[in-house]
């Protein structure tokens, strides 16, 4: 197990770049397994995540080849890297063996290969996705949408009995997801506008027979993407970008060339790390019409944020002061459904208040056990009151009274990384363990840190 050792109190200073779109990543990778011809898809990061996502899919037949480019002038962690699929010879008895049911068991993403592999094989067989431990996160959409297109489904053990090769020498527990009869489409009214529910329902709907509706669809930019790749594909959705989408089946699907927008959550850790640590920062190629309402936000913190171009400048500033609404009363920031502000970045701006100036009210309405990470930033020095597992009260500290060094364990990828942001505006020597949480979402961040004039290193 890694830690990271920070030395915190440094300004920073220069450009960085965010990676490709992790969330993205695992919908589209998955998306390959709907045709036999070549896919190849540009801008992959290299995080833990995604790396255990493509190991998957080489277990499971799908030929993988990393296509080498001339990437001079780039330092680690800013090359991006393009991919070539084929999923001609997929193995479907292998979605069994002991090796892609461990591995699929530490992926949450694994559930988005259900939806492809129901509608070009008509069976799929998925362990109970892991994932990060942030609060119940439950799959009924995806499975109540696999049932409303004609699949049936099961929660049960497999594998029972095979004791020979690599197969499961005893049971798992999972889903076992049939299309004996096919796929229909039909109208469904999704019960949550879920980003993952909505991209596998997608995938699976795509080669149904007829027209599929769906409706309260997510609109993330993440399924924007999925939905132009498909199309690309041959596939034919409308409504893209809009809660409702209308689907019309098609028998096959052909290859294409997809990119990943560039990460979102990315950048607005960025624009956070600038204020904790009251630095000039420049986030390269942002893609800012995909930002949604995250640098509305942050600008509600006091953080200035200027726009050149597709470039976000974010400037240093001895002050940063939250805003109050109209009437005067507290601020209150509250994640949302897209194009509402991403739970992703909850932590995020969590942090960043407790350098500001005012006091601003963290509502976290999705996961309840997000916010736990709390207790290690009030060791820290900040005023925080937890006021219950979804809503936490921050007074800000202006930057007056600096936050101090401690020894912490980074609970999930979001949090992990709010508490390397506080750990680089604190005074003394911060660690962080359990890193590999913050590997399976950031790609190289160390290294991208240091040549921005940050103290920090990896320790095992």
């Amino acid at each position: 197990m890694s830690s990271f050792e920070i030395i915190g109190g440094h300004r920073l200073k220069g450009d960085i770049e965010p990676q490709g779109a992790k969330n993205e990543a695992l919908q589209v990778i998955c998306a390959v397994l709907l045709t036999e011809e070549e896919v190849i898809i540009d801008n992959i990061p290299d995080i833990r995540d995604v790396n255990r996502l493509i190991e998957l899919l080489a277990l499971i037949g799908v030929e993988v080849k990393e296509i080498t480019e001339n990437t001079t002038g780039k330092e680690l962690g800013d090359q991006c890297r393009k991919y070539s699929f084929r999923a001609k010879n997929v193995d479907i008895a292998a979605l069994e063996s002991r090796e892609f049911t461990e591995k699929a068991t530490a992926l949450r993403g694994s559930i988005m290969l259900v939806g492809p592999l129901l509608a070009r094989f008509g069976k799929a067989v998925v362990p109970q996705p892991g994932g990060d431990k942030i609060g119940r996160r439950r799959l009924d959409t995806h499975f109540t949408g696999m049932e409303m297109l004609g699949a049936t489904v099961e929660y049960k053990e497999y594998g029972l009995g095979k004791s020979t090769g690599n197969r499961l020498k005893t049971s798992s527990m999972g889903f076992v997801v049939e299309a004996k009869q096919g796929l229909k489409g039909q109208y469904m009214l999704l019960d949550e506008a879920s980003v993952t529910g909505t991209a596998n329902i997608v995938m699976a709907a795509v080669m149904a027979e007829g027209e599929t509706t769906i409706m309260n669809a997510a609109c993330e930019p993440y399924v924007y993407q999925l939905c132009g790749m498909l199309n690309s594909m041959g596939a034919h959705i409308e409504g893209v970008g809009s809660n409702l989408l209308k689907i019309e089946g098609v028998k096959t699907l052909h290859g294409c060339n997809h990119r990943l927008l560039p990460d979102m959550i990315e950048v607005g850790s960025f624009i956070g790390m600038a204020a904790m640590t009251q630095s000039d920062i420049t986030i390269k190629n942002a893609q800012v019409q995909h930002l949604g309402l995250i640098p509305q936000v942050f600008r509600r913190l006091g953080i200035e944020i200027w726009q050149q171009g597709d470039d976000l400048y974010v400037p240093r500033r001895d002050t940063y002061e939250i805003e109050r609404f109209m009437d005067g009363s507290i601020m209150t920031i509250a994640d949302a459904p897209w194009p509402g502000f991403t739970p992703d970045l909850v932590s995020i701006a969590l942090v960043v208040a407790t350098q500001c100036k005012g006091s601003v009210l963290i509502h976290q309405k999705m996961f309840e056990s997000r916010l736990f990470f709390v207790d290690k930033l009030i060791d820290m020095g900040a005023q925080i009151i937890l006021c219950d597992p979804h809503r936490a009260t921050v007074i800000g500290l202006d930057h007056t009274h600096k936050l101090r060094g401690v020894r912490m364990t980074s609970p999930d990828i979001r949090a992990g990384v709010a508490l390397l942001l506080a750990a680089l505006s604190a005074e003394g020597v911060s660690r962080i363990d359990n890193i590999e949480q913050i590997d399976r979402g950031y790609q190289h961040i160390d290294d991208r840190l240091r040549r921005l004039g940050a103290n920090i290193k990896r320790i095992s």
